[in-house]
C-alpha cells in the first residue's frame, strides 16, 4: 500500500513537471516556428504548425547589413542599447547592492531593520506608480532620451531585488572567516573584497543573472523616457512593428527570437550558479 502510494504521487509529481514545462516552453517554441514561417502559414484555417517552407528572410534584414524596414533596421541599434543599460544597471547593482547587502548583514545600527524593510517595500510598488517623479526628475535632469536615464531608472527598482538576495547570500558564509582576518590585519573592505566576495561568487551571480534579465525585459520606463532611436530598446522597437508597419507577425517572432537570445544563453550558461546562489543563500552556515 506504501508503495502504490509512493508511485502515484512519483506520477503525479511527474505530470505536474511535464505540464508546466510544456506550458512554459510551449510558447517559445511557437514564436520560433512562426518566425520562419510565411503569413500565409500564420493565417490559415486550419492552422498550419509547421510551415511547408523555412522564411529566413527576417533574419537576413536584422543579422545582415541590409534591411528594407524602418525598424528591421533600427533593430541592432536597439540590440546594442539594451546590451549597454542592461550591463551598466548589472554592474552598478551589483557593486552597490553587494556592498549595501554586507552592510545589513554584518554591521548593527540603530534603524537597520526599519530601513531595510523600506527598501523591501519598493518591490511592492508596482512601475506606473514610480514613473511619474521618475519622469519629471529626468526631464529636470535634462536626461531624457538618453541612455543614462534609463540605467538610473533600471536600477532603481534592481537594486533592491540584488541587496535582498546578497543579504541572503551573505547570512550563509560562516563569521568566523570574516574575524580570522581581521586578526590578520586585514581591513574591512580587504576582507569584504578578498574573503567575502571570492565566497559569494555564485550569490553574485545569481543576483548579476537576475538583474540582467529584468533590465534586458523592462519596457514601460524604456517606452516612457526613451522617444529617439540614439536611447530606444529593443523590446520598445519591437513594439513598433505594430504601428510603423502593421502587424507583421513574422517580423515580430523574428524580432522576438534574437531579442531572447541573450538572457537564454546567459540563463543556460550560469545555470549552475543560479542554483547554487539561491539554495545557498537560503540556509545560514
Amino acid at each position: 500500500m506504501v508503495g502504490r502510494t509512493k508511485r502515484l504521487g512519483r506520477v503525479f509529481l511527474y505530470s505536474a513537471v511535464a505540464a508546466v514545462c510544456l506550458a512554459i516552453v510551449t510558447p517559445y517554441a511557437w514564436l520560433v516556428i512562426s518566425s520562419v514561417s510565411y503569413r500565409v502559414d500564420l493565417t490559415s484555417v486550419p492552422l498550419k504548425w509547421l510551415p511547408k517552407s523555412l522564411n529566413l528572410e527576417n533574419y537576413r534584414q536584422i543579422l545582415g547589413g541590409s534591411s528594407t524596414s524602418e525598424v528591421n533596421a533600427s533593430l541592432k541599434t536597439g540590440l546594442f542599447n539594451s546590451l549597454v543599460i542592461a550591463s551598466s544597471s548589472t554592474l552598478f547593482c551589483l557593486l552597490a547592492g553587494s556592498l549595501a547587502a554586507y552592510v545589513f548583514s554584518r554591521l548593527h545600527f540603530r534603524g537597520k531593520n526599519t530601513v531595510f524593510s523600506f527598501i523591501l517595500l519598493t518591490q511592492f510598488m508596482p512601475m506606473i506608480v514610480l514613473i511619474i517623479p521618475i519622469y519629471i526628475i529626468m526631464s529636470r535632469l535634462g536626461l531624457l532620451n538618453t541612455i543614462p536615464a534609463l540605467v538610473i531608472a533600471d536600477c532603481s527598482f534592481i537594486l533592491p531585488l540584488v541587496i535582498w538576495l546578497m543579504r541572503s547570500y551573505f547570512e550563509s558564509i560562516p563569521r568566523d572567516l570574516e574575524e580570522m582576518a581581521r586578526i590578520d590585519g586585514c581591513s574591512r573592505f580587504g576582507t569584504i573584497f578578498r574573503i567575502i566576495m571570492p565566497l559569494a561568487t555564485p550569490g553574485l551571480a545569481a543576483s548579476g543573472i537576475f538583474a540582467f534579465i529584468i533590465a534586458w525585459n523592462e519596457f514601460f520606463s524604456a517606452l516612457i523616457l526613451s522617444s529617439t532611436l540614439r536611447s530606444k530598446t529593443i523590446s520598445v522597437i519591437i513594439s513598433e512593428f505594430s504601428s510603423k508597419v502593421g502587424v507583421d507577425y513574422v517580423a515580430m517572432a523574428a524580432a522576438g527570437v534574437v531579442a531572447s537570445l541573450p538572457p537564454v544563453i546567459l540563463a543556460l550558461v550560469f545555470q549552475k550558479y543560479i542554483v547554487q546562489g539561491l539554495t545557498a543563500g537560503a540556509v545560514k552556515g
